[in-house]
């Protein structure tokens, strides 16, 4: 993001590299899925709110019209509600806009809420793949990575084995 730009200049540099007319469509495009980012237009983007400059960050990168969109922690330092509304114009993006995500995420829940399939990597290792409704369903990754005993209820985060998960992974 850049700070000193205002909200739609930060929009209007994503779009730098494109030679066809159809900025302000997609200009408008971006407003439709961040309705707080047209109120805020005109504001600078360095007072942003933290929810805010995700989008922000998002509709830039949307604004090149890329093929394929890279989002690393797109749900860090954010509140649960801001979470769930930007995995689902994310989702939302991807079937309308025909654009493949890449997501990075620790939060697996809600990556694996919108995810069609999906990696765990530890240490720089693929440990599990598959489809995100089978890695939803799997035993070691509902108590790993979504805190969920067996019987499905949260588990503090001390009654978590991290010897059982490398012996299980590595097993």
């Amino acid at each position: 993001m850049l700070t000193h730009l205002t909200v739609e200049e930060n929009l209007r540099a994503g779009a730098y590299t494109r030679k066809d007319g159809n900025i302000k469509r997609d200009l408008d495009m971006i407003y439709d899925y961040f309705p707080p980012l047209k109120e805020l237009r005109n504001q600078v983007s360095g007072y942003l709110s933290g929810g805010e400059q995700q989008m922000l960050v998002i509709g830039r990168g949307l604004m090149a019209k890329p093929k394929l969109m890279l989002l690393d922690e797109a749900s860090l330092g954010l509140g649960p509600l801001v979470v769930k509304e930007i995995f689902e114009i994310v989702k939302k993006i991807n079937l309308e806009e025909n654009t493949s995500v890449f997501l990075v995420e620790q939060n697996a829940l809600a990556a694996l809420s919108i995810a069609e399939f999906g990696y765990v990597i530890e240490n720089g290792r693929i440990v599990l793949d598959g489809p995100a409704a089978k890695l939803r369903e799997n035993k070691d990754v509902q108590e790993f990575y979504m805190g969920l005993s067996e019987l499905g209820k949260r588990k503090s985060y001390r009654e978590v084995k991290h010897y059982r998960r490398r012996k299980r992974w590595l097993g």
